[in-house]
């Protein structure tokens, strides 16, 4: 076995004597490689951070805090989009039917000239009024 020491690189042979040091005596081979992998991998991470952290950040121009962006653009604002539904009484209701079966021979022209009850919205800004 201390042929096959002398031919390890240094770093291996770090890794045996901590392996040691711990208390474990039996392990496989590969152990010291899956070691030093890890090892390299965290030198050149840690490397990489030192060099990225070493740019300073850019100065905040907003000041603290989250930029958010306008109520205007948000979906959480208010909606004030108001309905006026037209409810009709149970009386109203009896009255129109009544006086359909009674305008049955009336033509299709005549029909549409009746106003119709649906009901509309009505939207606006609340902000300050825009300059055009």
């Amino acid at each position: 076995m201390a042929d096959g020491e002398e031919d390890l690189p240094r770093d291996a042979k770090i890794v045996k004597t901590l392996l040691k040091s711990m208390g474990v005596e039996n392990y496989e081979p590969r152990v010291v490689h899956q070691f030093l992998e890890l090892w390299y991998r965290y030198v050149v991470l840690l490397e990489l951070a030192r060099n990225r952290n070493k740019i300073p950040l850019p100065k905040s121009i907003a000041g603290p805090g989250m930029a958010l962006p306008p109520d205007s653009d948000t979906l959480i604002t208010p909606n004030y989009q108001l309905v006026t539904p037209k409810k009709r009484t149970s009386e109203a209701v009896e009255e129109t039917e009544e006086e359909e079966e009674a305008s049955e021979s009336k033509s299709q022209e005549q029909r549409t000239d009746m106003p119709q009850t649906t009901p509309q919205r009505v939207s606006f800004p609340l902000g300050p009024k825009r300059a055009r």
